[in-house]
């Protein structure tokens, strides 16, 4: 078996993956669960350490195993799995659904389904450097350095950054971005998590802040932070109708939850790795950001 680096990741997986559709059946065969679990050994036996999967595929069945084979040989930490999500086998027909709820389901049930206790998301665009390295694309970080790094601390976070104009967080969101949105979520916060008004408050008179929604952290901590958070955005959802909003500004939510991160990670008591990032896409220039800057103002929104 031929093996090759997973694009910039450092992790090396074989050039050849493991797909597992037909695997999963959906009644068009009669293997046993045995025999479908031996393909997989097989595979594995084979040098393949790459396994691609889906909770569509025979819903969930798939996935399950996958991870009952895994479990059994003692393997996960060997096989890289990628898994999917939006994607639905109903009453024979496959049903495409992206919303924020049923991600966070899925990815519980693939969780289950595989079983595994971690799970990770690709930015579409930036990544973490390694510790103590220059800014370019061969340096990005590598599954040791973040084992490494997560021994020692809580979560990896971009290090902090601010605004060309040196705005607070509040009085950029203000210029650039819809204001009333802002002040109704610091009212639900108010009203259902008063004990994080203190830090809400706070990160809003800050220069700097955790951007890009960008984090490492373990699944117990994601999921206390995703319950807190899309529990707000989503009151706030009832109260706001996006669809008189520009393009940019619908992307509202994603806008609030950069700074809703900072000030949850500030009610925490956690310690921080904090990194360099790389944007894969052309940099802009600081013209370029003054563009935008007075191009995504409130009163275009």
């Amino acid at each position: 078996m031929k093996y090759t680096k997973f694009g910039k990741t450092g992790i090396e997986v074989s050039k050849m993956c493991l797909g597992t559709w037909g695997i999963g059946g959906a009644g068009w065969d009669n293997y046993s669960d045995e025999s479908r679990m031996d393909a997989i050994k097989a595979a594995l036996d084979c040098g393949i350490n790459f396994i691609d999967t889906a909770p569509a595929y025979n819903a969930g069945k798939a996935e399950q195993y996958v991870g009952e084979t895994l479990h059994k040989l003692g393997a996960r930490k060997e096989v890289v799995i990628s898994t999917k999500c939006g994607n639905e086998f109903i009453d024979g027909k496959y049903v495409r659904c992206g919303s924020a709820d049923k991600i966070l389901r899925e990815c519980d049930e693939s969780l289950q389904n595989l079983k595994t206790d971690y799970i990770g998301l690709c930015h579409y665009r930036r990544y973490f450097i390694g510790i103590n390295k220059k800014i370019k694309k061969d340096n990005i970080i590598t599954e040791e350095e973040i084992k490494y790094i997560m021994s020692k601390y809580d979560l990896i976070l971009p290090k902090k950054s601010g605004f060309f104009t040196n705005f607070t967080i509040y009085k950029q969101y203000q210029y650039a971005h819809k204001k009333k949105d802002l002040d109704l979520v610091k009212n639900i916060i108010e009203e259902y998590y008063p004990e994080y008004i203190i830090s809400f408050n706070k990160v809003m008179k800050q220069r700097k802040a955790y951007f890009y929604n960008m984090f490492i952290m373990s699944k117990p901590m994601f999921d206390s932070y995703c319950e807190w958070l899309f529990d707000i955005l989503f009151k706030l959802e009832n109260k706001i109708d996006v669809e008189k909003y520009s393009n940019y500004q619908k992307r509202v939510f994603g806008f609030l939850s950069e700074r809703l991160f900072n000030v949850w990670i500030d009610k925490q008591n956690l310690k921080i790795c904090e990194l360099d990032i790389i944007n894969l896409e052309k940099n802009n220039t600081i013209r370029d950001k003054i563009y935008s800057f007075f191009k995504n103002r409130r009163i275009y929104g």
